[in-house]
Protein backbone atom coordinates (compact mmCIF):
# COMPACT_ATOMS: atom_id res chain seq x y z
CA UNK A 1 0.00 0.00 0.00
CA UNK A 2 1.79 3.34 -1.19
CA UNK A 3 2.27 5.44 2.10
CA UNK A 4 -0.29 8.10 0.89
CA UNK A 5 -3.13 5.54 0.43
CA UNK A 6 -2.65 4.06 4.56
CA UNK A 7 -4.92 4.10 6.55
CA UNK A 8 -3.44 3.15 9.84
CA UNK A 9 -0.76 3.60 12.18
CA UNK A 10 0.11 0.78 13.85
CA UNK A 11 -2.58 -1.13 15.43
CA UNK A 12 -4.97 2.35 14.91
CA UNK A 13 -7.14 3.19 12.10
CA UNK A 14 -6.70 6.67 11.78
CA UNK A 15 -9.77 9.14 11.94
CA UNK A 16 -11.32 10.65 9.07
CA UNK A 17 -10.49 14.05 10.18
CA UNK A 18 -6.65 13.38 10.43
CA UNK A 19 -6.52 11.38 7.01
CA UNK A 20 -8.06 14.94 5.43
CA UNK A 21 -4.58 16.24 5.86
CA UNK A 22 -2.86 14.23 3.56
CA UNK A 23 -4.38 11.38 2.48
CA UNK A 24 -4.44 10.18 -1.32
CA UNK A 25 -1.42 12.73 -1.88
CA UNK A 26 2.25 12.08 -2.28
CA UNK A 27 4.32 15.35 -2.45
CA UNK A 28 6.92 13.44 -4.08
CA UNK A 29 5.47 13.43 -7.53
CA UNK A 30 4.95 17.64 -7.13
CA UNK A 31 8.04 18.54 -6.08
CA UNK A 32 7.74 18.66 -2.77
CA UNK A 33 4.96 20.32 -2.15
CA UNK A 34 3.13 20.08 0.74
CA UNK A 35 -0.17 20.88 0.10
CA UNK A 36 -1.98 19.76 -3.38
CA UNK A 37 -1.34 21.87 -6.42
CA UNK A 38 -4.01 22.74 -8.62
CA UNK A 39 -3.75 20.30 -12.04
CA UNK A 40 -4.90 23.04 -14.29
CA UNK A 41 -4.37 20.71 -17.64
CA UNK A 42 -7.01 19.55 -19.73
CA UNK A 43 -5.00 16.48 -20.86
CA UNK A 44 -1.56 14.57 -19.85
CA UNK A 45 1.80 13.03 -21.93
CA UNK A 46 1.90 9.28 -21.68
CA UNK A 47 5.12 8.01 -21.17
CA UNK A 48 4.92 5.61 -24.23
CA UNK A 49 2.35 4.37 -26.32
CA UNK A 50 1.87 1.32 -24.11
CA UNK A 51 0.50 3.37 -21.10
CA UNK A 52 -1.85 5.34 -23.19
CA UNK A 53 -3.33 1.77 -24.31
CA UNK A 54 -3.31 0.77 -20.99
CA UNK A 55 -5.60 3.64 -19.50
CA UNK A 56 -7.89 3.75 -22.10
CA UNK A 57 -8.64 0.17 -21.93
CA UNK A 58 -9.36 0.95 -17.87
CA UNK A 59 -11.63 4.12 -18.65
CA UNK A 60 -13.28 2.71 -20.92
CA UNK A 61 -14.62 -0.30 -19.57
CA UNK A 62 -12.37 -2.64 -21.49
CA UNK A 63 -11.08 -4.53 -18.85
CA UNK A 64 -10.86 -4.55 -14.89
CA UNK A 65 -8.19 -2.09 -13.42
CA UNK A 66 -5.46 -4.78 -11.59
CA UNK A 67 -5.89 -3.91 -7.96
CA UNK A 68 -2.61 -2.40 -6.93
CA UNK A 69 -2.89 -0.33 -10.30
CA UNK A 70 -3.94 3.48 -10.77
CA UNK A 71 -6.61 4.86 -13.12
CA UNK A 72 -3.33 6.75 -15.80
CA UNK A 73 -4.27 10.42 -16.38
CA UNK A 74 -5.58 10.65 -19.57
CA UNK A 75 -7.99 13.74 -20.15
CA UNK A 76 -9.46 16.29 -17.44
CA UNK A 77 -12.75 15.20 -18.65
CA UNK A 78 -12.33 11.58 -17.75
CA UNK A 79 -9.63 12.10 -14.62
CA UNK A 80 -7.16 14.64 -12.95
CA UNK A 81 -5.00 14.67 -9.92
CA UNK A 82 -7.30 17.79 -8.26
CA UNK A 83 -10.73 14.91 -8.95
CA UNK A 84 -8.32 11.98 -7.85
CA UNK A 85 -7.19 13.09 -4.71
CA UNK A 86 -10.38 15.10 -3.39
CA UNK A 87 -12.83 11.68 -4.28
CA UNK A 88 -10.35 9.64 -2.24
CA UNK A 89 -10.52 11.96 0.76
CA UNK A 90 -14.24 12.22 0.62
CA UNK A 91 -14.38 8.24 0.34
CA UNK A 92 -12.90 8.46 3.61
CA UNK A 93 -15.67 9.78 5.45
CA UNK A 94 -18.36 7.55 4.09
CA UNK A 95 -16.26 4.28 3.65
CA UNK A 96 -17.52 4.20 0.47
CA UNK A 97 -15.90 2.17 -2.45
CA UNK A 98 -15.81 5.22 -4.98
CA UNK A 99 -16.73 8.62 -4.86
CA UNK A 100 -17.11 11.13 -8.48
CA UNK A 101 -17.37 14.79 -7.75
CA UNK A 102 -19.52 16.97 -10.38
CA UNK A 103 -20.07 20.46 -11.19
CA UNK A 104 -23.16 20.56 -9.10
CA UNK A 105 -25.14 19.21 -6.63
CA UNK A 106 -27.65 18.64 -9.02
CA UNK A 107 -25.52 17.31 -11.74
CA UNK A 108 -24.49 14.79 -9.05
CA UNK A 109 -28.33 13.82 -8.73
CA UNK A 110 -29.21 14.27 -12.51
CA UNK A 111 -26.27 12.16 -13.61
CA UNK A 112 -26.48 9.29 -10.85
CA UNK A 113 -30.71 8.74 -11.34
CA UNK A 114 -29.77 9.01 -15.15
CA UNK A 115 -27.24 6.41 -15.09
CA UNK A 116 -29.59 3.73 -13.36
CA UNK A 117 -32.70 4.72 -15.02
CA UNK A 118 -34.20 3.43 -18.41
CA UNK A 119 -37.45 4.21 -20.60
CA UNK A 120 -40.43 2.27 -19.12
CA UNK A 121 -38.60 2.39 -14.84
CA UNK A 122 -40.30 4.42 -12.30
CA UNK A 123 -38.63 6.43 -9.73
CA UNK A 124 -39.75 7.06 -6.45
CA UNK A 125 -39.03 9.90 -4.26
CA UNK A 126 -39.34 11.15 -0.76
CA UNK A 127 -40.77 14.56 -0.47
CA UNK A 128 -40.39 17.52 0.23
CA UNK A 129 -37.24 17.41 -1.65
CA UNK A 130 -34.79 19.72 -3.03
CA UNK A 131 -36.79 21.98 -5.64
CA UNK A 132 -33.82 21.10 -8.37
CA UNK A 133 -34.65 17.86 -7.54
CA UNK A 134 -38.48 17.76 -7.80
CA UNK A 135 -37.93 19.45 -10.71
CA UNK A 136 -35.46 17.03 -12.58
CA UNK A 137 -38.09 14.03 -11.37
CA UNK A 138 -41.26 15.72 -12.05
CA UNK A 139 -40.55 17.99 -15.22
CA UNK A 140 -37.43 16.19 -16.98
CA UNK A 141 -37.82 12.29 -16.31
CA UNK A 142 -41.34 11.99 -18.09
CA UNK A 143 -39.61 13.58 -21.43
CA UNK A 144 -37.42 10.36 -21.34
CA UNK A 145 -39.81 7.70 -20.59
CA UNK A 146 -38.78 7.87 -16.96
CA UNK A 147 -41.93 8.23 -14.41
CA UNK A 148 -41.37 9.48 -11.13
CA UNK A 149 -43.69 9.55 -7.70
CA UNK A 150 -43.35 10.96 -4.95
CA UNK A 151 -44.17 9.66 -1.41
CA UNK A 152 -44.80 12.17 1.61
CA UNK A 153 -41.36 11.85 4.07
CA UNK A 154 -43.09 11.81 7.68
CA UNK A 155 -45.88 9.13 6.06
CA UNK A 156 -43.61 6.60 7.51
CA UNK A 157 -41.97 3.52 6.35
CA UNK A 158 -44.99 1.67 5.88
CA UNK A 159 -46.54 4.04 3.74
CA UNK A 160 -43.25 4.13 1.31
CA UNK A 161 -42.78 0.28 1.53
CA UNK A 162 -46.45 -0.11 0.23
CA UNK A 163 -45.52 2.61 -2.86
CA UNK A 164 -42.32 0.69 -3.39
CA UNK A 165 -44.72 -2.40 -3.95
CA UNK A 166 -47.53 -0.79 -6.26
CA UNK A 167 -44.21 1.01 -8.40
CA UNK A 168 -42.37 -2.19 -9.08
CA UNK A 169 -45.47 -3.83 -9.83
CA UNK A 170 -47.02 -0.74 -12.01
CA UNK A 171 -43.94 -0.72 -14.06
CA UNK A 172 -43.32 -4.46 -14.46
CA UNK A 173 -46.48 -3.97 -16.19
CA UNK A 174 -44.65 -1.81 -18.81
CA UNK A 175 -41.94 -3.64 -19.09
CA UNK A 176 -40.01 -1.75 -16.70
CA UNK A 177 -38.88 -2.11 -13.16
CA UNK A 178 -38.52 0.26 -10.10
CA UNK A 179 -35.22 1.36 -10.95
CA UNK A 180 -34.48 3.73 -7.87
CA UNK A 181 -35.68 4.83 -4.58
CA UNK A 182 -34.52 8.48 -3.73
CA UNK A 183 -34.51 9.38 -0.12
CA UNK A 184 -33.50 12.98 0.93
CA UNK A 185 -33.21 12.52 4.84
CA UNK A 186 -33.95 15.08 6.77
CA UNK A 187 -36.09 16.45 4.15
CA UNK A 188 -35.85 19.81 2.96
CA UNK A 189 -37.07 22.17 5.10
CA UNK A 190 -38.94 20.43 7.44
CA UNK A 191 -36.67 18.10 8.70
CA UNK A 192 -38.51 14.85 8.77
CA UNK A 193 -36.36 11.78 9.13
CA UNK A 194 -37.05 8.54 6.60
CA UNK A 195 -35.56 5.32 7.86
CA UNK A 196 -32.97 4.67 5.91
CA UNK A 197 -32.17 1.11 7.37
CA UNK A 198 -35.76 0.19 6.55
CA UNK A 199 -35.84 0.87 3.37
CA UNK A 200 -33.36 -1.20 2.62
CA UNK A 201 -34.46 -4.01 3.75
CA UNK A 202 -37.25 -3.18 2.33
CA UNK A 203 -36.07 -3.15 -1.27
CA UNK A 204 -34.38 -6.32 -0.53
CA UNK A 205 -37.21 -8.25 -0.01
CA UNK A 206 -38.79 -6.79 -3.15
CA UNK A 207 -39.91 -9.19 -5.44
CA UNK A 208 -37.82 -8.14 -8.49
CA UNK A 209 -35.11 -9.60 -10.82
CA UNK A 210 -32.59 -6.22 -10.11
CA UNK A 211 -32.87 -4.77 -6.43
CA UNK A 212 -33.41 -1.00 -6.76
CA UNK A 213 -30.78 1.22 -6.38
CA UNK A 214 -31.53 3.20 -2.71
CA UNK A 215 -29.74 6.61 -3.32
CA UNK A 216 -29.76 9.48 -0.21
CA UNK A 217 -29.17 12.83 -0.71
CA UNK A 218 -26.99 13.81 2.48
CA UNK A 219 -26.46 17.18 1.98
CA UNK A 220 -28.30 17.95 5.20
CA UNK A 221 -26.33 16.15 7.90
CA UNK A 222 -23.08 14.65 6.48
CA UNK A 223 -20.88 13.48 6.15
CA UNK A 224 -20.33 13.46 10.39
CA UNK A 225 -24.29 13.32 11.20
CA UNK A 226 -25.39 10.51 9.34
CA UNK A 227 -23.33 7.87 7.02
CA UNK A 228 -26.44 6.63 5.00
CA UNK A 229 -23.91 3.99 3.08
CA UNK A 230 -23.46 2.20 6.54
CA UNK A 231 -27.25 2.11 6.59
CA UNK A 232 -27.73 0.24 3.79
CA UNK A 233 -27.88 3.10 1.08
CA UNK A 234 -26.22 2.16 -2.56
CA UNK A 235 -25.50 5.80 -3.31
CA UNK A 236 -24.87 8.84 -1.25
CA UNK A 237 -25.34 12.32 -2.66
CA UNK A 238 -24.06 15.93 -1.59
CA UNK A 239 -23.86 19.03 -2.39
CA UNK A 240 -20.72 20.02 -1.35
CA UNK A 241 -21.68 23.48 -1.94
CA UNK A 242 -22.86 23.17 1.10
CA UNK A 243 -20.81 22.07 4.20
CA UNK A 244 -17.85 20.13 2.57
CA UNK A 245 -17.01 23.82 0.45
CA UNK A 246 -18.19 25.90 3.89
CA UNK A 247 -17.42 29.28 2.78
CA UNK A 248 -20.33 30.32 -0.50
CA UNK A 249 -17.65 30.45 -2.88
CA UNK A 250 -17.97 27.45 -5.06
CA UNK A 251 -20.26 25.44 -6.46
CA UNK A 252 -19.87 21.25 -6.48
CA UNK A 253 -21.46 17.92 -6.11
CA UNK A 254 -20.53 14.32 -5.49
CA UNK A 255 -21.76 10.84 -5.58
CA UNK A 256 -20.26 8.26 -3.80
CA UNK A 257 -21.10 4.23 -3.54
CA UNK A 258 -21.03 0.48 -4.29
CA UNK A 259 -18.15 -0.13 -6.92
CA UNK A 260 -20.60 -1.53 -9.39
CA UNK A 261 -23.35 0.93 -9.43
CA UNK A 262 -20.36 4.06 -9.33
CA UNK A 263 -18.87 2.62 -12.94
CA UNK A 264 -22.30 2.94 -14.37
CA UNK A 265 -22.03 6.66 -12.91
CA UNK A 266 -18.86 6.94 -14.17
CA UNK A 267 -19.35 6.24 -17.43
CA UNK A 268 -22.51 8.96 -17.65
CA UNK A 269 -20.37 11.61 -15.78
CA UNK A 270 -17.42 10.92 -18.82
CA UNK A 271 -19.59 11.22 -21.53
CA UNK A 272 -21.79 13.31 -20.28
CA UNK A 273 -18.86 15.61 -19.18
CA UNK A 274 -20.27 16.65 -15.77
CA UNK A 275 -16.94 16.86 -13.57
CA UNK A 276 -15.56 19.68 -11.79
CA UNK A 277 -13.23 21.41 -12.62
CA UNK A 278 -9.37 21.31 -11.18
CA UNK A 279 -9.57 24.49 -9.23
CA UNK A 280 -12.76 24.09 -7.75
CA UNK A 281 -11.76 20.60 -6.71
CA UNK A 282 -8.99 21.93 -5.05
CA UNK A 283 -11.08 24.41 -3.08
CA UNK A 284 -12.73 21.72 -1.81
CA UNK A 285 -9.58 19.77 -0.67
CA UNK A 286 -8.40 22.99 1.53
CA UNK A 287 -12.21 22.62 2.92
CA UNK A 288 -11.63 19.15 3.85
CA UNK A 289 -9.57 20.10 6.54
CA UNK A 290 -12.13 22.14 8.32
CA UNK A 291 -14.55 20.45 8.05
CA UNK A 292 -15.13 18.73 11.16
CA UNK A 293 -14.53 21.75 13.14
CA UNK A 294 -16.85 24.16 11.05
CA UNK A 295 -19.52 21.38 11.22
CA UNK A 296 -19.39 20.57 14.99
CA UNK A 297 -19.25 24.58 15.77
CA UNK A 298 -22.40 25.38 13.72
CA UNK A 299 -24.61 22.54 15.16
CA UNK A 300 -23.47 23.69 18.63
CA UNK A 301 -25.11 27.15 17.61
CA UNK A 302 -28.01 25.96 16.23
CA UNK A 303 -28.76 23.46 19.23
CA UNK A 304 -28.31 26.99 20.99
CA UNK A 305 -30.77 28.74 19.13
CA UNK A 306 -32.99 26.42 18.49
CA UNK A 307 -33.80 25.96 22.40
CA UNK A 308 -34.14 29.48 22.64
CA UNK A 309 -36.37 29.86 20.24
CA UNK A 310 -38.72 26.70 21.28
CA UNK A 311 -41.57 28.64 22.99
CA UNK A 312 -40.77 32.45 21.76
CA UNK A 313 -44.45 33.72 22.24
CA UNK A 314 -43.78 34.55 18.07
CA UNK A 315 -42.61 31.23 16.95
CA UNK A 316 -45.06 28.29 16.77
CA UNK A 317 -43.09 25.86 16.00
CA UNK A 318 -39.38 24.82 15.33
CA UNK A 319 -38.60 21.74 13.22
CA UNK A 320 -35.13 19.70 13.64
CA UNK A 321 -34.13 16.75 12.68
CA UNK A 322 -35.69 14.39 15.70
CA UNK A 323 -36.39 17.19 17.91
CA UNK A 324 -37.99 17.41 21.08
CA UNK A 325 -41.58 18.08 19.31
CA UNK A 326 -41.08 15.22 16.64
CA UNK A 327 -43.02 12.04 17.25
CA UNK A 328 -41.62 9.04 18.69
CA UNK A 329 -41.01 7.53 15.38
CA UNK A 330 -39.05 10.60 14.05
CA UNK A 331 -37.42 10.25 17.25
CA UNK A 332 -36.60 6.47 17.01
CA UNK A 333 -35.54 7.08 13.17
CA UNK A 334 -32.54 10.33 14.62
CA UNK A 335 -31.61 7.97 17.42
CA UNK A 336 -30.50 5.32 15.12
CA UNK A 337 -28.90 6.61 12.12
CA UNK A 338 -28.32 9.90 13.21
CA UNK A 339 -25.32 11.04 15.52
CA UNK A 340 -26.55 15.01 15.70
CA UNK A 341 -29.41 17.44 14.30
CA UNK A 342 -26.98 19.30 11.92
CA UNK A 343 -26.96 23.16 11.82
CA UNK A 344 -29.92 23.87 9.49
CA UNK A 345 -33.96 24.08 11.43
CA UNK A 346 -37.15 25.76 10.32
CA UNK A 347 -39.72 28.00 12.37
CA UNK A 348 -43.14 28.73 11.80
CA UNK A 349 -43.77 32.09 12.86
CA UNK A 350 -47.39 33.19 14.50
CA UNK A 351 -48.52 34.43 11.32
CA UNK A 352 -48.06 34.74 7.72
CA UNK A 353 -46.21 35.60 4.36
CA UNK A 354 -46.40 39.09 5.98
CA UNK A 355 -45.01 38.04 9.02
CA UNK A 356 -42.02 36.05 7.69
CA UNK A 357 -41.14 38.72 5.38
CA UNK A 358 -41.21 41.12 8.13
CA UNK A 359 -38.67 39.32 10.03
CA UNK A 360 -36.84 37.80 7.21
CA UNK A 361 -36.37 41.45 6.47
CA UNK A 362 -35.14 42.98 9.98
CA UNK A 363 -32.34 40.31 10.10
CA UNK A 364 -28.98 41.97 10.07
CA UNK A 365 -26.46 39.24 10.82
CA UNK A 366 -28.37 36.46 9.42
CA UNK A 367 -27.92 36.97 5.64
CA UNK A 368 -31.08 36.79 3.31
CA UNK A 369 -29.78 33.80 0.89
CA UNK A 370 -30.92 30.00 0.04
CA UNK A 371 -28.52 27.75 0.62
CA UNK A 372 -26.71 26.23 3.57
CA UNK A 373 -23.82 25.12 5.24
CA UNK A 374 -21.44 27.97 4.69
CA UNK A 375 -19.72 29.68 7.61
CA UNK A 376 -21.94 32.51 7.86
CA UNK A 377 -25.39 32.22 8.50
CA UNK A 378 -28.40 31.92 6.57
CA UNK A 379 -32.18 32.77 6.31
CA UNK A 380 -34.88 32.02 3.26
CA UNK A 381 -38.55 31.72 2.74
CA UNK A 382 -38.77 28.51 1.26
CA UNK A 383 -42.58 29.09 0.10
CA UNK A 384 -41.51 31.97 -2.07
CA UNK A 385 -38.16 31.13 -3.07
CA UNK A 386 -36.72 27.23 -2.74
CA UNK A 387 -39.92 25.67 -3.12
CA UNK A 388 -42.16 28.18 -5.25
CA UNK A 389 -42.75 25.95 -7.71
CA UNK A 390 -44.90 23.30 -5.91
CA UNK A 391 -48.78 23.91 -5.61
CA UNK A 392 -50.55 24.98 -3.01
CA UNK A 393 -51.46 21.23 -2.48
CA UNK A 394 -47.76 20.33 -2.56
CA UNK A 395 -47.03 22.47 0.13
CA UNK A 396 -50.00 21.87 2.62
CA UNK A 397 -49.31 18.12 1.65
CA UNK A 398 -44.87 18.85 2.85
CA UNK A 399 -45.93 21.14 5.42
CA UNK A 400 -44.34 24.15 3.86
CA UNK A 401 -46.43 27.04 4.79
CA UNK A 402 -46.40 31.03 4.07
CA UNK A 403 -45.28 31.18 8.16
CA UNK A 404 -42.42 28.44 7.70
CA UNK A 405 -38.81 30.12 7.79
CA UNK A 406 -35.64 28.06 7.14
CA UNK A 407 -32.68 29.24 8.68
CA UNK A 408 -28.56 28.29 8.14
CA UNK A 409 -26.45 28.50 11.24
CA UNK A 410 -23.59 29.44 11.04
CA UNK A 411 -20.14 30.07 13.34
CA UNK A 412 -20.27 33.09 14.16
CA UNK A 413 -20.44 34.07 18.37
CA UNK A 414 -24.09 32.22 19.14
CA UNK A 415 -25.38 34.92 21.60
CA UNK A 416 -24.99 37.94 18.72
CA UNK A 417 -26.95 35.59 16.68
CA UNK A 418 -29.11 35.26 19.04
CA UNK A 419 -30.11 38.92 19.35
CA UNK A 420 -30.24 39.41 16.14
CA UNK A 421 -33.36 36.30 15.97
CA UNK A 422 -34.58 37.96 19.35
CA UNK A 423 -35.02 41.56 17.43
CA UNK A 424 -36.08 40.24 14.57
CA UNK A 425 -38.66 38.57 16.19
CA UNK A 426 -39.53 41.47 18.23
CA UNK A 427 -40.38 43.55 14.93
CA UNK A 428 -43.34 40.93 13.55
Amino acid sequence: MPKHKNRTLGTRTLAPETLMMGYGYDPALSEGAIKTPIFQASTFVFKSAEDGKRFFEVAYGLREKDPDEALGLIYSRINNPNLEILEDRLSVWDAADRTLVFSSGMAAITTAVLAVSRPGDIVLYTAPAYGGTEYLFDRILPRYGVEARAVPAGEGSAVLNEAIQTAAGDAAVRGGRLAAVFVESPANPTNELVDIAQTARDLAALNQAERPVLAVDNTFLGPLWQRPLALGADLALYSLTKYVGGHSDLIAGACMGRADIMAQVAEMRTIGGSMADPHTAWLLTRSLETLHLRMERSQVNAITLAERLTGHSKVVEVLTAGGALASPEQQRIFAEQCAGPGSTLSIRLDGGEAEAFRFLDSLTLFKLAVSLGGSESLASHPSSMTHSDYTSEAKARCGIGDNLVRLSVGIENVEDLWVDLAQALDRI
